[in-house]
């Protein structure tokens, strides 16, 4: 079983935590949001403004993910606060809609963001991308106490043209919903027939 010491998450050794974004908007984001008890203690809680993506905890070597309160630039306002301590996260390209499995209802919405070291709008882009999760269609309608979001960020592989670069962005994103269980073996072995995030052999 996966525990949580503080913010640093371990899972058993030979399992690694590859959920699809359906898995991670319905298993997790909203449970969070509702309070209802997650499957497993494996996403820690943090406020990522307060990080630059090679702070955050766990390690940069691999993707991590992370529960955050949404949070307002201005006090009377909409607009989310993107900064971090070195720099900013900038939106990039549209919004994908995540629908459940078996029918057509909307349940998230995931954001995709380039971290820019600097001062906007004049900063370096970065490697850094997260994909911001949210609630969406009948689950925003419905009344929280606290906005929750929950957010990927990994560092994309280098490559040596731009075209290669766009097409990485894309098998990354491509990649969360390849996977039909969101622990799975190291080896690449499915379970016996556990379809749950949480499996083992």
């Amino acid at each position: 079983m996966a525990r949580s010491q503080g913010m640093m998450v371990k899972l058993p050794p030979g399992f690694r935590f590859h959920p699809t974004d359906e898995e991670l908007v319905v298993e997790y984001l909203k449970r969070k949001a509702f309070s209802f008890p997650l499957p497993a203690s494996v996403i820690p809680e943090i406020q990522i403004s307060r990080f630059d993506p090679w702070d955050l905890p766990g390690g940069s070597e691999r993707e991590r993910y992370f529960f955050s309160a949404r949070e307002i630039k201005y006090r009377n306002g909409k607009r989310p606060n993107r900064a971090s301590i070195a720099g900013y996260w900038k939106a990039t390209g549209k919004d994908k809609q995540i629908v459940a499995k078996g029918g057509n209802q909307i349940v998230g919405a995931k954001k995709t963001l380039v971290f820019y070291r600097g001062k906007a709008p004049a900063g370096e882009r970065t490697d850094w991308i997260m994909h911001e999760y949210r609630l969406a269609g009948a689950l925003q309608e419905q009344p929280l106490t606290r906005e929750w979001v929950l957010c990927r960020i990994f560092r994309k592989r280098r490559s040596s043209t731009r075209t290669t670069d766009r097409a990485d962005l894309v098998d990354s994103e491509a990649g969360s919903d390849a996977e039909p269980s969101c622990v799975t073996e190291i080896n690449g072995e499915a379970g016996d027939g556990d379809d749950s995030c949480c499996s083992s052999r």
